[in-house]
């Protein structure tokens, strides 16, 4: 990590912000490996109990990617029954789509897709380009997150187990990410930039999300915090079980993800997310510096295929090269620019910390 975060401070050691914070949130959330087994066994125990007679115990959320494959993985060889959740916002790349049916259908798992309205998805995604801030999968991210706990509710079950986890997704600048929990801000941002009604996309205030952590008891599980999480083992094993392939990079599952981090982050905003996630995996002792700096000298994605997805990606969103080059160039901004609740979340965590009663 470097000065393209704007936040980052350093230490008289020269050690960053993220590495202590790395270890921090290690402390806080990944279960010490002397109870590890235990705390999984009375978690999977609890699932277990809160699901008598019904059809599924939990859901989880499915996109293809290495984390939720593994997911799927793991609930099924610890016994539970879940509901597969699928967003099909339309950027599917075909490798996601093939590795989700092998994963669902080995496993034996059903699936739930909602296939999103293309008109009010686009018009959403094309004002978060307009919006000129660096986090421009907020619409896709807070859609999934609203459908899992939709879902959850749906279905009566009060665990919705997720790939989210330290050892591999604990560093990542607030300004190059924020927001897919903000519905105020998706709403602040659609209605400055944005034309078409969001009659149907799938979404959640903070009233609602109250309403199903703390009403409900609906529970996020971080499950890869429970147990020994090595990706490049999770890939193999994943690869020999259940044939999954993989599709090129942390997200590249989906084709906008692809363009959107490999194309768009490192042009416009000067951001190339390879350095969160390689830092995060040489603090959780995955990488070593010298490996992770020899990759940063890879090309991020093959230039032939980036210009294919720049035409892909301008014809699906009806821009004109144009009207692209316009947003590419306009000065950049951050989630500070626009409404949010940003200092109610900030409040939230401490409460959360606290407790730590409702999350995993």
């Amino acid at each position: 990590m470097d000065t393209t975060d704007p936040d980052i401070a350093f230490d008289d050691d020269g050690v960053c912000s993220h590495c202590h914070r790395y270890e921090r949130v290690a402390r806080q959330r990944l279960v010490p490996l002397d109870v590890r087994k235990q705390q999984l066994d009375e978690l999977v125990s609890e699932i277990k109990a809160a699901g008598t007679g019904k059809p599924y115990d939990c859901v989880i959320g499915i996109s293809g990617g290495v984390d939720s494959t593994y997911v799927a993985w793991l609930v099924r060889d610890l016994g539970l029954r879940p509901l597969a959740v699928h967003l099909d916002n339309g950027w599917n790349s075909e490798l996601a789509v093939a590795n989700i049916e092998k994963t669902l259908r080995t496993l034996g798992i059903d699936l739930y897709t909602h296939v999103i309205d293309w008109e009010e998805f686009r018009d959403l995604q094309v004002s978060f380009l307009k919006a000129s801030t660096p986090d421009g999968e907020v619409p896709t991210d807070h859609a999934i997150f609203a459908l899992l706990y939709q879902l959850a509710l749906k279905n009566g079950v009060h665990h919705v187990i997720t790939g989210t986890n330290v050892v591999t997704e604990a560093v990542l600048p607030e300004k190059w990410g924020y927001g897919y929990f903000d519905w105020r801000y998706v709403k602040d941002v659609h209605r400055r930039f944005g034309s078409a009604r969001l009659s149907t996309y799938p979404h959640f205030s903070l009233i609602q999300l109250a309403y199903y952590v703390f009403v409900r008891r609906i529970r996020m599980v971080s499950i890869l915090n429970y147990v020994e999480y090595d990706k490049a083992e999770a890939m193999r094993l994943l690869q020999d079980q259940l044939g999954w392939v993989y599709y090129g990079g942390k997200h590249y599952e989906s084709i906008y993800t692809r363009f959107y981090q490999a194309y768009i982050l490192p042009r416009k905003f000067n951001i190339d997310k390879r350095k969160a996630h390689y830092s995060n995996l040489i603090c959780s002792g995955q990488m070593t510096r010298d490996e992770a700096l020899a990759k940063m000298n890879e090309p991020v994605y093959p230039d032939d295929l980036l210009i294919q997805d720049r035409e892909y990606v301008i014809k699906k969103l009806r821009l004109n090269p144009g009207e692209f080059d316009q947003i590419m160039q306009a000065p950049n901004l951050t989630f500070e620019s626009y409404r949010t609740s940003h200092a109610l979340f900030e409040k939230a965590k401490k409460l959360v910390n606290a407790t730590r009663k409702y999350i995993g």
